[in-house]
């Protein structure tokens, strides 16, 4: 066999050689988030990941029962189908799939959304819903009594990078952990009670938003009447939560109302008590009851309401106010929101620098950027469209969703246009007098459940926009979508299209 001439110039092939057609046959099979890695990789890949080709396959795949419509056919296919998922998430049609499910008449402490799962507390008891089972008549309505005392936090954690029953669980896959006024946590999975952890000589109060720590040593806090931050070991020794109690911390006066896990740093704590005094715990330092561990610590105007933590910052609402603090040294940087007399629900959205507020049957829209160089701060946007307090709040980039337990109507809103979409009814229509108001919610994607109860029994209302396909019409409109049809239309949910 001859040998190649290393004089001669060899010839070579790039992948941008392949035309177009042939990259997007092969991009076809990429998923909406490898599709979006490839569009910012360079020029030419974007072309070939916007190709009208592999947008229909997505949309029919997505969608099979629509169809682009006529108007449509001048646009770019993935145009259609981005309007369309937007639509989708903000909410904006009249006939989303829906499913009453009717519990005991007994206020509802908190609400969560566990994929096409439903958990749910009312005062000690536990309830939990599989969406797709009961959906297909089998058995799926879970109720655990295991608390002896009201329910008072709860939270949802992925099992990922934890040594919590890794031998049986997908990494997808979370726990749920529970707080309550009997003095102890419960660590919840596949419906049953997996560990009790206790140690707080008085009711638990609060547990934090996030696990502390790396991969492999996840620690949970927890907060109490008895004042103390209690650290908790996240593994699979122990049958029932033995020996798990990692350290105390003690510092404040008064029972501990809020926790959040620091941004940059998963060792920093953030801890507010019931006197509005702020604390921060290097957690990595801890490794005793009793050490302190306290590296910073100010205070707060008003009554503790929420607190979220992102990157280096702490957003703290409070009393009338919303207080930005710098982690790194304890300063108030600004006044990010301002509501009199009080604020009744928080939210924030970091990546758009967007402040969500609720106030007495009012809803504001704050700009961080905005309020930086003022002492006053102003809202961007105001909606006055509930009766009575806003306590009920969700946030993202796509919709906004207020309730408050004197409106039997929830609101959704564009994040960034902050016009409203839709209203959803948290009762029947024949109940709505006896009803309390919205008593929860949960937001996840195109799903949404809403709580409300009467003298008879309480009701979770589940929908599901997923699948929607009569648009909201505004007054005016010829057409409410100029980017899709409706291929077939039933109305069995009594919707008017």
């Amino acid at each position: 066999m001859a040998e190649a001439d290393p004089s001669r110039p060899q010839s070579t092939k790039k992948i941008t050689d392949v035309d177009v057609d042939s990259l997007a046959h092969c991009a076809g099979y990429l998923n909406l988030q490898d599709l979006s890695n490839l569009a910012i990789s360079c020029k030419y890949f974007k072309r070939v990941a916007y190709s009208d080709s592999i947008w229909l396959r997505l949309f029919r795949d997505t969608w099979p029962e629509q169809t682009l419509s006529c108007s449509s056919q001048t646009l770019e296919v993935r145009e259609a189908y981005m309007a369309r998922r937007t639509a989708l998430q903000q909410f904006k049609f009249v006939d989303p799939f829906v499913a009453d499910f009717y519990t005991v008449s007994q206020p509802y402490s908190h609400i969560a959304m566990d994929k096409n799962d439903v958990v749910y507390s009312q005062g000690s008891m536990i309830g939990m819903m599989k969406i797709d089972s009961c959906l297909s008549g089998r058995q799926s309505f879970i109720m655990r009594s295991d608390h002896n005392a009201r329910i008072t936090c709860m939270r949802l954690f992925s099992l990922d990078g934890t040594s919590l029953f890794k031998s049986d669980a997908p990494g997808n896959e979370n726990i749920l952990v529970t707080s309550s006024c009997d003095h102890t946590i419960r660590l919840w999975w596949k419906g049953s009670c997996q560990r009790c952890f206790r140690g707080h000589n008085g009711p638990v109060s609060i547990l934090s938003d996030k696990l502390l720590g790396e991969v492999g040593g996840k620690v949970l806090a927890s907060g109490g009447e008895d004042a103390t931050v209690r650290l908790w070991s996240l593994n699979s020794n122990g049958k029932r939560g033995q020996q798990a109690l990692k350290a105390t911390l003690y510092g404040h006066e008064k029972p501990v109302k809020l926790i959040s896990v620091a941004g940059h740093k998963t060792s920093l704590l953030v801890t507010i008590s019931k006197n509005s005094k702020v604390r921060v715990w290097d957690t990595a330092t801890s490794s005793a009851v009793r050490s302190s561990c306290c590296v910073g610590m100010t205070s707060v105007p008003g009554a503790p309401v929420k607190m979220k933590c992102h990157e280096s910052m702490v957003y703290v609402a409070a009393g009338s106010s919303v207080i930005a603090i710098d982690l790194r040294t304890m300063q108030k940087v600004l006044t990010a929101a301002v509501y009199r007399p009080n604020l009744y629900s928080f939210e924030i959205m970091p990546s758009k620098s967007l402040i969500c507020t609720g106030g007495n049957g009012s809803v504001m829209l704050w700009d961080i950027r905005r309020n930086q160089e003022t002492l006053t701060p102003e809202p961007i946007a105001e909606l006055e469209s509930h009766t009575g307090p806003v306590t009920f709040l969700h946030m993202d980039q796509y919709k906004i969703v207020t309730g408050g337990p004197e409106d039997s109507y929830v609101n959704v809103l564009e994040t960034d246009t902050f016009a409203q979409t839709n209203s959803l009814i948290c009762c029947s229509t024949e109940e709505a007098s006896t009803s309390s108001g919205c008593a929860g919610l949960a937001v996840n994607g195109y799903q949404i459940v809403t709580a409300s109860y009467g003298e008879e029994h309480g009701l979770l209302r589940f929908r599901d926009f997923a699948n929607a396909a009569c648009p909201v019409v505004e007054s005016g409109d010829d057409h409410a979508s100029k980017f899709w049809d409706p291929q077939s239309y039933s109305d069995s949910g009594g919707s008017d299209c």
